[in-house]
């Protein structure tokens, strides 16, 4: 791989994370991710509750949106070199979401700032368990684990998948890495549920998104030890906590960034019946939210310099 097409690569990656810190999601009716969650919906309403209606499922999904944006990627780089590099950043802008995380979990707070019942609705959105009779911390440890879940989810596992992917194959590659991605956590995020309507199909889309993401949590995991360390929280105890409770959760991976940031702000996140993270003797009051996000903030920041530094050493090398 040359010089100019590292510098190439890494412009698209920075560019794509500008986008979405300032300008945020594309509209909803173009917007890829809600137009997979269609597919999805169709295809879940259409065939039956098998384990190989899964796989099917993920088949068809990936091949429809891998061969899509495959070929937009290629016609506009084909067209032109400026047209591919706004619609390569838009596309890849579309497959993680800072802002948008963090301004959805800070509305929680604002919420439970101004009426309990309006945070309770609020956060029914976010969480899957039933939010109609929630105390204060009780919603504020389920925005904290939904916030820091998705540090994995929404910003750590498609940049570590777009970096892998384009300095192997390329940024085209590197962005369809991402799509990939993004197609298995909808898929999970929508049918990875035990429940009598979902337990068989959505067997195998929860199977895939445990290992695409197996990696990227414990990395980030250790990220928000190191996050906790620069913002002078309790970075030990983040790291103690990780290591003891993170296999706690019913996911594999989904624990590692939740207690690792339980550890870090001395609190214990609880989901009533399934699990408690930590040993933290902090109260949850609505100000946790505040110094998750800050962990959040500067977890995803340390990453994205991570990618940076990989390109620029590797562009040194080249030279």
């Amino acid at each position: 791989m040359t010089y100019e097409t590292l510098v190439y690569n890494i412009s698209i990656i920075v560019i794509s994370i500008i986008i979405d810190m300032i300008i945020g999601e594309v509209p909803n009716k173009i917007h890829p991710v809600i137009l997979m969650g269609n597919l999805i919906d169709k295809l879940k309403n259409y065939l039956p509750n098998t384990k190989f209606s899964g796989l099917l499922t993920i088949l068809i999904t990936i091949s429809v949106f891998t061969f899509i944006c495959l070929i937009l990627l290629i016609l506009c780089a084909y067209i032109n070199v400026w047209l591919f590099v706004i619609f390569a950043s838009l596309l890849l802008s579309t497959t993680f979401s800072i802002n948008f995380l963090i301004e959805s979990v800070r509305n929680i707070q604002k919420d439970l700032e101004e009426d309990i019942e309006k945070a309770r609705k609020s956060m029914s959105y976010l969480v899957s368990r039933n939010t109609s009779e929630l105390t204060e911390s009780r919603i504020t440890s389920a925005a904290i684990e939904t916030l820091t879940e998705n540090i994995t989810d929404s910003i750590i596992s498609p940049l570590f998948y777009t970096t892998i992917l384009s300095l192997l194959f390329g940024i085209i590659i590197g962005i369809i890495g991402a799509v990939i991605y993004r197609v298995s956590n909808t898929m999970d995020a929508m049918l990875g549920y035990k429940t009598k309507e979902l337990i068989n199909i959505g067997c195998y889309p929860a199977k895939l998104d445990d290992i695409l993401n197996y990696i990227p949590a414990r990395l980030t995991g250790y990220y928000v030890v190191l996050s906790s360390f620069i913002l002078r929280y309790d970075y030990k105890q983040s790291y103690d906590v990780m290591k003891k409770f993170a296999l706690k959760t019913p996911s594999p991976n989904s624990g590692y960034p939740m207690a690792a940031t339980a550890g870090a702000l001395n609190i214990t996140l609880i989901k009533e019946g399934v699990y408690e993270l930590g040993y933290g003797t902090d109260e949850l009051t609505k100000e946790k939210i505040s110094e998750a996000i800050k962990i959040t903030k500067v977890t995803s920041i340390l990453f994205i310099l991570t990618i940076v530094i990989i390109y620029f050493i590797i562009m040194f090398l080249v030279l």
